[in-house]
């Protein structure tokens, strides 16, 4: 009796072009599921329009000029829109592109103040060219795969944590005490006082209910249905913006619909950018130093959220790499390159894209759709105002969660490994940095296992790289030595 032929599961055949290139039915998606998402993921990333310009245009450099708001906003849904296409073009994957938060910060706070805008863009976009460097010779996708699986694990579930703790912090439910302990606390006075947290919290369980009764584009559907809900209770209200002095009034945006729709944008910024001038006025040592900064936190925040929401859209194999990781690499680099070429900030990935991958996103099709309307966004600005950050956190909180289920695949019954993926998921929401969390994981997991005598474990590239992060943390100190 002959043995029969193992069982082999029939890829299912691509319906058209559109489906072969993008892979859409080989990975379980459709084109609407594809749409949908692409549409979701823009509605939770529309608010960095507005606040990428908020934060950098509010601040004059060292010569006391500022960036324009409406230029910055304009470059930044251009950059955000062109990068997000290209990456889903080369990588067919659905992860979004936009001005990082953390880079745009620190630029804001820790650089302009020592040399000009055009200066400091140019040390974003050698940021990028070196990242883009390391991605081309294969040392970044080295350094992707040396890391252990749970610690990439961690990496997911901390940045679900993440996630959701800016969704509690837009939203008002979390709020700053201004005390030294407890230094948060539920709203306002320990209760929900405002209208629009009133609001988040109605949005919350909309969503909540439609995704355990199964409804498709159920985050769609919460987010839609909790801007209109806002619309009408701003146009019954009158609450207004928190900045006119309104302490219950809504964050960034107020629901409203906007006096005039459309409008041409404002592209000055682009190639406003110099290389070298940082290093003739700071000096060399100094100027590396910002660049260092910019590198670590570019390099690992991005390594952080592509492992979380590959493993979110089910993409990731076994030891937590995905399809196309070197071209995802090198385009994330160049997302660096563009964003400071552009004065938009460092563009990265985003980890709002869980969002759409949450309402059924699994290729580059959506990110096409996202693309899309980025750039039209830079005609239709006031638009994306429409939706206030207290409905868009929401759908953050949501996928936080849906993040955070990965815990399960992590063994914690080995000390050595709960202890530095404790470390990694609590550092990356508690400090409001992905990069802090994950030097944090890779550094207590080289002390631990090497000091618990299993040095041989460790990947020669998980040394340095933690050697690194422990400059990284000190840089505060380094920096004032060298200066």
């Amino acid at each position: 009796m002959s043995a029969s032929a193992p069982e082999t599961t029939a890829v299912p055949e691509p319906k058209n072009g559109l489906d072969r290139f993008f892979e859409i039915t080989a990975r379980g998606s459709t084109v609407g599921g594809e749409i949908r998402g692409g549409v979701v993921t823009f509605v939770t990333m529309a608010y960095i329009v507005i606040l990428n310009p908020i934060i950098l245009s509010g601040t004059p450099d060292v010569a006391g000029n500022a960036l324009g708001f409406s230029q910055v906003a304009a470059v930044t849904a251009l950059t955000a829109g062109v990068m997000t296409m290209l990456f889903g073009l080369v990588t067919r994957l659905p992860f979004a592109f936009a001005a990082g938060l953390g880079i745009n910060s620190f630029l804001a706070v820790g650089i302009v103040g020592q040399v000009t805008w055009p200066e400091a863009m140019g040390l974003v976009v050698i940021n990028g060219l070196i990242i883009v460097l390391l991605a081309v010779t294969g040392l970044r996708r080295m350094i992707f795969e040396a890391v252990p699986l749970a610690l990439k694990t961690a990496i997911t579930v901390g940045i679900g944590l993440f996630i959701a703790f800016i969704g509690f912090v837009d939203s008002g439910l979390v709020t700053s005490t201004g005390l030294s302990s407890p230094p948060v606390g539920l709203g306002v006075g320990g209760s929900i006082t405002t209208i629009p947290t009133a609001l988040f919290v109605l949005t919350l369980v909309i969503t909540a209910v439609l995704l355990v009764r199964k409804v498709k584009a159920a985050l769609l559907i919460g987010l839609l249905s909790g801007t209109v809900i806002a619309v009408i209770v701003q146009a019954v209200t009158g609450l207004g913006a928190k900045a006119d002095g309104n302490p219950g009034g809504w964050g960034l945006s107020v629901p409203t619909l906007p006096a005039q729709w459309v409008g041409l944008p404002d592209l000055s910024l682009v190639g406003q950018v110099d290389l070298v001038g940082s290093f003739g006025r700071i000096g060399v040592l100094a100027a590396l130093m910002l660049v260092f900064t910019l590198v670590f936190t570019n390099f690992f925040d991005a390594m952080g959220t592509m492992t979380g929401l590959s493993r979110e859209a089910g993409l990731a194999a076994p030891d937590g790499t995905f399809p196309r990781l070197r071209s995802a690499l090198v385009i994330e680099g160049i997302g660096a390159v563009a964003g400071g070429a552009t004065s938009s900030s460092s563009n990265t990935v985003f980890i709002e894209s869980g969002s759409g991958i949450g309402e059924g996103a699994r290729t580059g099709l959506a990110n096409v759709v996202t693309g899309a309307l980025f750039l039209l966004a830079m005609f239709f600005t006031p638009l994306t105002s429409i939706v206030p950050t207290e409905i868009a956190a929401a759908a953050l909180v949501i996928v936080g969660a849906l993040m955070m289920a990965q815990i399960r695949h992590v063994d914690l019954s080995d000390m050595s490994v709960l202890i530095p993926v404790f470390l990694t998921v609590t550092v990356m929401p508690l400090t409001y940095s992905i990069a802090n969390g994950i030097g944090a994981g890779f550094v207590s997991w080289v002390l631990i296992q090497a000091l618990s005598g299993r040095a041989r474990r460790i990947s020669p590239l998980l040394w340095i790289v933690a050697a690194g992060f422990v400059v990284f943390f000190a840089r505060g100190p380094v920096e004032a030595l060298l200066g």
